[in-house]
């Protein structure tokens, strides 16, 4: 698995910080490993820190009393997330579930606010985190609402993708299509069906547990 000083190496918030910050932050974050399918937070829990994906996949999501589970979000390695939830100083609205193997890196409310009064590097890098985050959002309902299932699965693989959430991504990501079938709310063999279609599309080429993209735009434009 990938260390914490690997994660912050590649993290284009840390860039622009001075060294004896970088230090601080460093110290006060603590790395904890999850099990695939166990629960990172809960929906009510209170949200204490910045959490960011040092090594494996993760979903946020949501599930009802009646049993139906809605996904908002995968975040890949290299991630940050909940920096709405620690801002607004109230529990988490949603549940974080790894799906594999995952470490997680927890950086403090008091060290993320600290960083928010005395770095303005942070904060231009959270305005466009927060920007790129809800437009994710907008777009995950309309693509659940409007779009069919191949153009869904293209979408929630293009996530996986964003220069500016996951500014590390490889080409490349090791996710099986059962992981996928979560983040595009489609069953396995429906994911299975939509990869064969994009890659006959020419946008992606598929291995066994691996996919590499060959046209990010295309495949964010997929179905449109």
């Amino acid at each position: 698995m990938r260390s914490l000083d690997d994660m912050l190496a590649l993290s284009t918030w840390t860039r622009e910080l001075p060294a004896e910050q970088l230090r601080k932050v460093r110290a006060a974050i603590a790395v904890r490993d999850f099990d695939a399918g166990a629960c990172i937070c809960r929906k009510g829990d209170p949200a204490s820190a910045w959490l960011g994906v040092i090594d494996g996949l993760i979903k946020i999501h949501s599930l009802s009393p009646a049993g139906k589970s809605v996904t908002f979000a995968g975040i890949p390695a290299g991630g940050w997330f909940a920096e709405g939830s620690v801002l607004r100083g109230k529990p988490f609205m949603y549940d974080t579930v790894a799906l594999r193997d995952s470490r997680i890196a927890f950086l403090p409310e008091a060290t993320f606010r600290w960083l928010l009064d005395t770095s303005i590097p942070f904060n231009r890098f959270l305005l466009q985190q927060l920007n790129e985050r809800l437009g994710q959002f907008i777009g995950m309902v309309e693509h659940d609402r409007l779009l069919a299932p191949d153009a869904r699965v293209a979408r929630a693989l293009a996530a996986l993708f964003n220069p500016h959430l996951y500014p590390d991504a490889d080409p490349q990501i090791q996710i099986s299509q059962e992981e996928l079938g979560y983040l595009a709310g489609a069953s396995r063999q429906r994911v299975n069906r939509a990869l064969q279609v994009l890659g006959k599309a020419g946008l992606i080429k598929v291995d066994y547990g691996l996919v590499t993209v060959l046209d990010l735009d295309g495949l964010q434009r997929y179905g449109s």
